[in-house]
């Protein structure tokens, strides 16, 4: 018990000093201890409380007169507090009535002041808007005008440093939603625009073209005809009349062209003058600025393959006219000259790289249009000016940086085709010469005339010189006009040389090729088509073969003209030599061969005439009149060649020997036609009286070999054509059979000529 008591202090003494949140384990401790400690407790507590109210009571007895006195004053006090309140009150209402005003006017200065604020922020604000208004509005404006690439500046400004400063305000968000929609607008315009541009120049290529090769053609007339100018006295030692040809025709043309020049310095038209680059340039810059340089490159690269595929597609009938090819190349250059202007104008729309590759692409398809095209001409005229155009076409897209060797070499090819139709023109030039000529010889009447004749051909003959006028030249008329046709081929020919940027020796090498073309195979034809002509006689054949001889020997000449307009000395190593006596042999040749074949044709339409009565019982006592027709024809045909013109020692040997070997041919057909008549298997009996009559042929024939109807022979070789026939007739006229047989084989035999074979057919008719 004594032990519990002092726990009860210090629980009580912790009740008084502890908080009341923290009494609660003070509290929980007197319920731990020992039982009936609660009660005990408690009897503790309540005397604790009763001390503390004696002291209570203790402590109001000591202050109850300071309370009294307090309340006394108090009381006092209230009648005094009460008169305050009613000052104070008279005092607040008057304060309130005299504060309405300065509050009223409080109020309106707080509103000012508001509204004040308000102004500023409303001044700030549209400080930084106004500037995105007028920027919005410059943008409208900018597209109103077509200032498109401006418009994107405007816009880049507007998006990167404008509109970030007002992004909160709802206009802003409305612009910002416009923008792409105003750069798509921008693109499709631009791209409107380029898609006109295309158009345009699709629609002018070919005048730019035709602008761009005419003074391209201008500028090279122009040098070509100074340098013959200066030029002019290199070449004196030319043919006399082709060098007062070509000094009139270097005056002419560079008058000419001082001429062209003066009109065409005033107005010099480029592509920029005949085309408005600016949509493209335009376009670059828009798609550039909206990051898509890549996609317009690829595009324009694109449209532009297109157009070059539709330029670089020709008519069909481009070959027909030079205007077809004119139209053609014109567009062709251009399109290039176009690419060529963009490629230095802009940066990367247009490489290099890009153009190569497309000029080598046009230029392979250039080629084989031209090639399967020109293969359709058959005017030389044609040719040459398509060959002009090829020329201009190539200089011109050369001066632009393209390569163009391969157009050069396609022009070695139209070459050989113009050459194949020159020989077709030159061909029917010479049939009508041919067909045209009398074939006898010139005859002149005075000096003027024979001069006029050696003008045109070289023909010298210092006995010919030395006759009195009127008097006649050996060859016939075509053959003078046969030289200047030559001659003018060789012009012809020389006018495709020109230009090729090929040398001396090349054009001069060009020239002989296609002049032994022109004699080895159309003249050689001509020729060998007139000699089988059935209506040139034996005198027009010989005087064909007097006039090859002319030729041949005019060969040398050609060949110093072709020199001559060359300045190649035929001394050369690597000059080609011309053909022409080659041709003019097998001419010869082949016109002897005619001769000899007509007359042997002449022969055996007698021999057809010839009507024997292989039963007579004697002969008429006179020669055959088919026979006697027959020797009459040979004689005057061969009087014929006797009175040939023998101007000079070839002339006569030529005729003579020509002479010869027809009369030879002549009697050699026609004893082997008599001996093919008395063998005729059809001939199945012949009497004594028809060998007799026979046999008075053939002594007319002897008679006729030995009058020598063509003078030169030697002796009895023209006879001796006779001679089996003479011995075979003598055998059985004489019936001398007993000297065959036994002299039979013996080189002295009698009849060493008969054939037994031959004696024992006879002998069995």
């Amino acid at each position: 018990m004594a032990e519990s008591l002092p726990e009860h202090d210090r629980i009580l003494q912790e009740i008084e000093s502890t908080d009341t949140a923290c009494v609660g384990p003070t509290l929980r401790s007197v319920y731990d201890d020992q039982p009936n400690a609660h009660q005990k407790f408690m009897e503790k507590l309540d005397a604790c409380i009763r001390n503390h109210d004696r002291e209570i009571e203790k402590m109001c007895n000591f202050h109850h007169q300071g309370f009294v006195d307090a309340i006394t004053e108090l009381l006092k006090v209230r009648a005094d507090a009460e008169k305050l309140k009613v000052q104070v009150t008279d005092t607040n209402r008057r304060l309130q009535d005299a504060g309405k005003e300065v509050i009223a006017q409080t109020e309106e200065i707080i509103r000012c002041r508001v509204q004040q604020r308000n102004i500023t922020t409303v001044v700030e604000k549209l400080q930084l808007c106004l500037p995105v208004l007028e920027m919005y509005s410059k943008l409208k404006e900018q597209m109103s005008v077509k200032r498109y690439y401006s418009a994107l500046k405007t816009m880049e400004q507007l998006e990167n440093l404008y509109l970030p400063r007002v992004s909160q305000y709802r206009f802003c968000q409305i612009m910002m939603e416009n923008l792409p929609k105003l750069r798509e607008e921008i693109k499709e315009i631009s791209m409107s625009d380029l898609k006109d541009f295309l158009e345009s120049i699709r629609k002018h290529s070919d005048r730019i073209g035709e602008t761009a090769m005419k003074q391209a053609q201008q500028q090279k007339t122009f040098s070509t005809a100074l340098q013959k100018q200066n030029n002019v006295n290199y070449g004196r030692n030319m043919h006399l009349g082709r060098n007062r040809i070509l000094e009139s025709k270097n005056e002419i043309t560079l008058k000419r062209t001082f001429e062209d020049e003066d009109e065409h310095d005033e107005e010099v038209l480029t592509a920029q003058d005949l085309v408005d680059f600016s949509p493209v340039y335009r376009c670059l810059h828009i798609y550039s600025v909206l990051g898509d340089g890549e996609v317009f490159e690829n595009y324009y690269r694109k449209q532009r393959r297109k157009q070059a595929r539709l330029v670089l597609q020709p008519q069909s009938s481009m070959h027909e006219t030079v205007e077809g090819y004119r139209r053609y190349f014109s567009q062709i250059v251009g399109f290039f000259v176009v690419e060529d202007h963009i490629l230095h104008v802009t940066q990367g729309l247009v490489t290099r790289t890009y153009t190569d590759e497309l000029w080598n692409m046009a230029l392979s398809k250039i080629i084989a249009v031209l090639r399967t095209h020109s293969s359709y001409c058959n005017d030389p005229d044609l040719v040459l000016e398509l060959k002009n155009l090829i020329v201009v076409f190539a200089d011109t897209l050369q001066g632009y940086g393209f390569p163009v060797n391969r157009l050069f070499d396609l022009l070695f090819e139209i070459r050989d085709q113009y050459n194949e139709t020159l020989l077709k023109k030159w061909s029917g030039l010479f049939r009508d010469i041919f067909e045209a000529d009398n074939y006898s010889p010139i005859p002149v009447a005075n000096e003027e005339e024979y001069r006029i004749v050696i003008s045109k051909f070289p023909f010298q003959d210092p006995e010919l010189d030395k006759q009195s006028f009127p008097k006649k030249l050996p060859m016939s008329q075509s053959v003078p006009q046969i030289y200047m046709q030559v001659k003018e081929f060789i012009y012809a020919s020389l006018k495709f040389s020109e230009s090729l940027h090929r040398s001396s020796t090349e054009i001069d090498d060009m020239l002989r090729k296609s002049t032994n073309l022109l004699l080895t195979r159309t003249l050689s034809s001509c020729l060998q088509n007139l000699i089988k002509k059935p209506h040139i006689g034996l005198t027009e054949l010989v005087q064909i073969i007097i006039n090859t001889t002319h030729l041949e020997q005019a060969c040398k000449y050609l060949e110093d003209f072709i020199s001559n307009i060359t300045n190649i000395s035929q001394l050369t190593v690597h000059t080609a030599r011309l053909y022409g006596l080659s041709t003019f042999k097998d001419a010869r040749h082949a016109a002897e061969g005619e001769i000899y074949t007509k007359l042997n044709q002449k022969i055996d339409e007698f021999i057809q005439i010839a009507d024997y009565d292989w039963t007579m019982s004697e002969s008429d006592g006179r020669a055959s009149g088919y026979l006697m027709d027959l020797i009459n024809f040979l004689r005057s045909t061969f009087q014929v060649f006797t009175h040939l013109p023998h101007n000079n020692n070839d002339h006569a040997a030529m005729s003579g020997k020509v002479a010869q070997t027809a009369c030879m041919s002549a009697c050699q057909h026609l004893s082997m036609s008599l001996m093919q008549m008395l063998l005729d298997s059809e001939l199945k009996q012949i009497s004594m009286g028809a060998i007799q009559q026979f046999n008075l042929d053939v002594i007319q024939c002897e008679l006729f070999a030995n009058s020598e109807p063509v003078p030169g022979f030697q002796g009895d070789t023209l006879q001796l054509a006779f001679i089996d026939l003479r011995q075979l007739l003598d055998l059985f006229m004489v019936w001398d059979w007993s000297t065959y047989l036994a002299d039979y084989g013996q080189a002295t035999s009698k009849y060493l000529r008969v054939n037994p074979s031959t004696a024992l057919t006879l002998l069995e008719k």
